[in-house]
């Protein structure tokens, strides 16, 4: 049996916890879902582990059609085919952007679009009322939408926003540790330093919030601890299992809000020119704003040096540089392909996005080109 934690939602949490989905859906009275995925999820054989552990038939409503970063025409097209299968349900199995996306459709589906007036920034929030029934499996150790109130989507204007709300956050999560050990290592890399960007931006958040502050800490020891294992040995499951309770605490905890690291990130994610993984942007992005908050950050920096076994002297932003190094992933936007003439349009962005506010210390749009620039090279 999986452990059942209620926190947010209900999560079923362990090795194993697919087999219990049958269970899940008959207490959500969901009788035919559509469930939410992407091409390489579909390859690697987990869809179909999916099914037979929510004891569905292989003729179950499928959209797998994802992109790497979910966009608002995968959205539409993901609506379409719930539509016209007519599906009651919805299960998101993959990454981030798989779950994300399902949040988008399971919000389309009750709600009239388009989705640019619900997102954040337009005053959305309070627009979102209860949305279609979602149950979302992680196969990555990451992003922690499967707890998460909050989706990330790009409009076709390249704008990636943020839409969130108590509504969207999944009615059950099955995390089951085992289902991330096909993940490739730098997968694995990108997607666990994503989960350690959460529980950094949430402890580091000016919100008044002690309860989520310690689940962060917590988190964070995790997922340092133990990413290089996952990265380094797939199968090594109490790696995985630590990585993937990492990543849920992380969003547990970011209901106290992200910063700066997360709006330039989602800010550079939307630009279709260059296809930026989230996770690695969040890796990157973590130096230079980590220096940035360093002034007004430390009794917390302090102690996040404690949790990562540092000296008290370390140097905060070096030990995560050096970190996202040693796994593999690159350390610079530059080594990403970003070019520098996008950065102004970036910056600006990136003082409008909903995360900007719980940044520890005010940032403005040329806070944020400086801040860009020196993540560069």
């Amino acid at each position: 049996m999986s452990d059942i934690i209620s926190y947010l939602t209900k999560v079923r949490f362990g090795a194993g916890a697919v087999r219990e989905l049958e269970e899940e859906l008959a207490l959500l009275g969901i009788t035919r879902p559509l469930v939410v995925t992407d091409r390489g999820v579909l390859a690697a054989g987990l869809v179909d582990e999916v099914l037979a552990g929510g004891g569905l038939p292989a003729d179950t409503p499928l959209f797998a059609d994802t992109p790497e970063n979910p966009t608002e025409d995968g959205v539409e097209a993901a609506l379409t085919v719930l539509r016209e299968t007519g599906a009651d349900g919805i299960i998101a199995v993959g990454g981030g952007s798989s779950i994300d996306l399902a949040k988008g459709v399971a919000l389309l589906a009750t709600h009239d679009g388009p989705l640019e007036p619900f997102a954040a920034i337009y005053g959305g929030v309070l627009k979102i009322g209860p949305v279609l029934s979602l149950v979302a499996v992680p196969t990555t150790a990451g992003t922690g939408s499967e707890v998460g109130r909050a989706t990330l989507i790009t409009l076709r204007n390249e704008r990636k926003l943020g839409f969130v709300s108590p509504h969207l956050i999944p009615r059950c999560a099955i995390c089951d540790p085992a289902l991330t050990r096909s993940l490739p290592p730098r997968l694995t890399a990108a997607t666990g330093m994503d989960a350690i960007s959460h529980c950094v931006e949430t402890y580091l958040s000016p919100k008044n919030n002690p309860p989520a502050e310690a689940i962060a800490l917590d988190g964070l020891g995790r997922a340092w601890h133990h990413i290089a294992r996952a990265v380094a040995d797939g199968s090594d499951m109490e790696a995985r299992t630590e990585m993937m309770m990492a990543a849920l605490m992380g969003a547990m905890a970011f209901q106290k809000g992200l910063g700066a690291v997360h709006s330039t990130s989602h800010a550079l994610g939307g630009l279709k020119a260059f296809r930026l993984h989230h996770g690695t942007l969040n890796a990157v992005m973590m130096p230079p704003v980590l220096a940035f908050n360093a002034p007004v950050c430390g009794e917390k920096y302090a102690r996040i040096r404690s949790v990562l076994g540092l000296s008290a002297d370390a140097d905060l932003p070096e030990a995560f540089r050096r970190r996202t190094a040693e796994l593999g992933l690159p350390t610079t936007l530059g080594e990403m392909g970003v070019e520098e003439e996008v950065i102004p349009t970036v910056a600006q962005w990136s003082q409008e996005d909903h995360s900007t506010p719980s940044n520890p210390r005010p940032a403005t749009a040329v806070d944020f080109e400086a801040i860009l620039r020196a993540a560069m090279h």
